[in-house]
């Protein structure tokens, strides 16, 4: 059995979900699943396809960046998918695990991948620390401080770090950075 795996990142990308939906379902994939969750946030519908397969089966995608974050979790599902007695199909890259060949192509291909993403990465964070150089990036703004004065009420009432963190939607550690009056106080809300 064909089994389809397709996300994108954003509700924002719907054309694209629809795009792999619809090359998934060309392909003659017969189960498909679908989310729209980053690559670092849990795929519950990628674990679902990953217990759904069995034996026999080949899992298939349409790009690898929409599998994997990196080369170790691609490693890991490729495992995973081993020990059950299925097979990968990376439909833009023509790999199919089912093959040695594709098997070593894959590893070639998720090393660039991780490579890639973390040149981009790097370039990121070249750019935010030109633009704090600048003075154009500011961070985000400290909302915790601008509660101090509520927070001080609270626990004049007697409430507890937290109550008053859980009350407040911030972290203990916030509340007790304002009530001790510690340098820094509110930089940190969360």
């Amino acid at each position: 059995m064909l089994i389809g795996y397709a996300r994108t990142s954003t509700l924002e990308q719907e054309a694209g979900l629809d795009a792999q939906l619809r090359d998934l379902a060309a392909l003659g994939c017969e189960k498909v699943f679908k989310e729209q969750v980053s690559s670092v946030a849990p795929r519950c519908q990628l674990d679902a396809a990953l217990e759904f397969a069995r034996q026999g089966d080949t899992l298939v995608v349409t790009k690898l960046d929409r599998l994997a974050r990196s080369v170790v979790h691609v490693g890991k599902i490729i495992e995973a998918l081993e020990a059950k007695g299925v097979a990968l199909r990376i439909v833009n890259l023509g790999v199919d695990t089912a093959t040695p060949t594709g098997r070593l192509m894959l590893n070639v291909l998720g090393g660039v991948a991780q490579f890639e993403r973390e040149m981009m990465l790097e370039r990121q964070r070249e750019g935010i620390a030109k633009a704090k150089a600048e003075g154009a990036y500011k961070g985000r703004k400290p909302t915790v401080r601008l509660r101090a004065d509520e927070i001080r009420g609270l626990s004049a009432q007697g409430l507890s770090m937290g109550e008053i963190a859980e009350q407040m939607g911030i972290g203990k550690g916030s509340v007790h950075r304002v009530l001790s009056g510690a340098k820094g106080e509110g930089t940190i809300s969360s």
